[in-house]
């Protein structure tokens, strides 16, 4: 057999294994930001019911009040989660591979008044390139490590990744045990990071090993070693979202439909000495249902404030015209 010719190499040309390529070694080469797009947000303040004179707690929540959000962009709402910082800088995920900053504006009196410099700029898959339309796009929960680095939760691909910073690529984090058997619509919603540095994550529609529970899991950031957790609930009530507490808690967002009565959403404390317990129990603190603001609520996020702690929801509208993206923020004065 004659000798095999080898192709020259061109000079300056960049040759790499495909091993080299999967195992993220482009990572300073294909890998760059996310493109952010400065978009116009409309906003429109509601009352807390529009049918009657509202309260002005729920429980230990005073609400302080609420935002119809809107823009011209076509990939603006389907926003599944959302974290505020200190310096009330909001950062939120969409079931279409989105990811959104802004400074949430308050008024004089404590309000929300608007959004500022928001921007709008895609996901970014392992080798950072903007994530593929559809089964791979749909992000539903994240959290924030305690060395600032974010994670994102998406269903029907089910999987958790790692971003050094939002709009940065994703990098794969090993997944809960038993989380592929997950509906295509029912993988992880809730997912936070306790103060203690665990992750807590909890599956919207993955039955758990108990009667009335929904599979959930405890483990470390690296998630190389998860500890089931299962969530209790009732009611038709789902877990959709989850925010740590302070003192080693969380509060963790349910939300139910019913075709007659439409949406209702509930806030469940969980304490910290709960989470030792194989099965996670809550207790409601608060709910929202008509008459009141009642939507697709699906992210949950709690901040320090001047006194006590923003709480802050925000609702996912599918982008179907009868939904809306709304933005409402409480205080509690107790941590």
């Amino acid at each position: 057999m004659a000798p095999r010719r080898r192709r020259a190499r061109r000079p300056g040309r960049l040759i790499l294994s495909r091993r080299f390529i999967l195992a993220g070694g482009l990572t300073g080469v294909l890998a760059w930001p996310g493109t952010a797009t400065p978009i116009p947000v409309r906003t429109a303040p509601l009352p807390l019911s529009e049918t009657e004179e509202p309260p002005d707690r729920l429980g230990p929540l005073r609400f302080m009040g609420a935002l119809d959000l809107r823009a011209d962009h076509p990939d603006f709402g389907g926003f599944s989660d959302l974290l505020l910082d200190a310096d009330l800088t909001l950062h939120a995920v969409s079931d279409r591979g989105s990811g959104l900053t802004a400074r949430l504006v308050l008024d004089q009196a404590g309000a929300p008044a608007g959004l500022a410099e928001p921007r709008l700029f895609p996901l970014l898959g392992s080798r950072g390139r903007p994530l593929d339309r559809g089964a791979w796009s749909d992000a539903e929960a994240l959290a924030r490590l305690p060395d600032g680095r974010f994670l994102i939760a998406f269903e029907r691909q089910h999987r958790i990744m790692r971003h050094d910073a939002l709009d940065h690529p994703g990098r794969p984090v090993p997944p809960p045990p038993g989380l592929a058997a997950a509906p295509s619509n029912g993988g992880i919603e809730a997912l936070t990071v306790l103060a203690d540095g665990r992750v807590l994550a909890i599956a919207e529609r993955l039955a758990g090993s108990a009667p009335a529970t929904i599979a959930g899991w405890l483990g470390p950031a690296d998630g190389r070693a998860w500890h089931r957790r299962d969530w209790r609930t009732d009611s038709h009530f789902v877990p959709v979202g989850a925010a740590a507490l302070p003192d080693g808690g969380a509060l963790v967002l349910e939300r139910r439909f019913a075709r007659l009565s439409g949406f209702a959403s509930r806030i469940m404390r969980l304490e910290a000495a709960a989470l030792a317990a194989p099965v996670l129990a809550g207790v409601e603190i608060a709910r929202l249902e008509p008459p009141l603001l009642a939507d697709n609520f699906e992210g949950i996020a709690v901040a320090p404030a001047e006194e006590g702690l923003h709480v802050v929801l925000i609702s996912d509208d599918n982008f179907h015209f009868l939904q809306r993206t709304l933005l409402l923020l409480f205080r509690c004065d107790a941590a």
